[in-house]
């Protein structure tokens, strides 16, 4: 069973649509004990990094999210998902992010292409394990984002993606893993990620 977890900030119909899809049992979560027993956790995200942060605490998930981590079971962070793993984000200065991994979320360059990134964008795989097993080089992903992460440790970056800049687009480290498009709406490349996900 995978938990989607449900901070009302997410994207959690369409990965849930996707999960369906796939013919994998699922069920979309804020509860504490229903999350912990999941075999695998994913966490959505779209919107704003501050407002997410602030309804991960009012749902008091910030301290279960670390905790499924540390069981070891896997955990997959999707787009803002991502973003929210790291420290922090010019998107909210101030806010602090779950912190558990390093590096910085930036905002997208001003330099003539339109922000947000919205569309299709090419992967460039560095790791072809895990969630991109049996995926080759260069998929084509599906994007909307504003603010872009830049990994502390290049060696947890799983693929890079390029918009005016070099976005570390997925990550990966032990039993955790984040991608910054969105596999539920990257059509059979996508889902396949998603089952490589259901089997880690």
């Amino acid at each position: 069973m995978i938990a989607i977890i449900d901070y009302s900030a997410g994207n959690l119909h369409s990965v849930k649509n996707a999960l369906d899809y796939c013919q994998t049992p699922c069920v979309i979560s804020k509860d504490k004990d229903e999350i912990m027993a999941a075999d695998r956790v994913i966490l959505p995200g779209v919107g704003a990094f501050g407002d997410a942060m602030a309804s991960l605490k009012k749902e008091g998930l910030v301290n279960t999210i670390g905790d499924f981590i540390e069981t070891g079971k896997p955990f997959l962070g999707i787009c803002l998902g991502l973003q929210l793993l790291f420290e922090s984000s010019e998107e909210s200065p101030g806010v602090a992010g779950l912190g558990l991994l390093q590096g910085k979320v930036l905002r997208l360059p001003d330099c003539g292409l339109k922000i947000p990134h919205i569309g299709w964008n090419d992967l460039t795989l560095h790791k072809t394990n895990g969630i991109f097993g049996g995926i080759n080089n260069n998929p084509y992903m599906y994007f909307v984002h504003s603010y872009y992460l830049h990994a502390e440790d290049f060696s947890i970056v799983s693929a890079t993606a390029h918009y005016g800049t070099e976005i570390h687009a997925a990550v990966a480290k032990d039993n955790l893993f984040a991608t910054q498009f969105h596999p539920e709406k990257s059509g059979d490349i996508g889902l396949q990620i998603l089952k490589n996900f259901t089997i880690l």
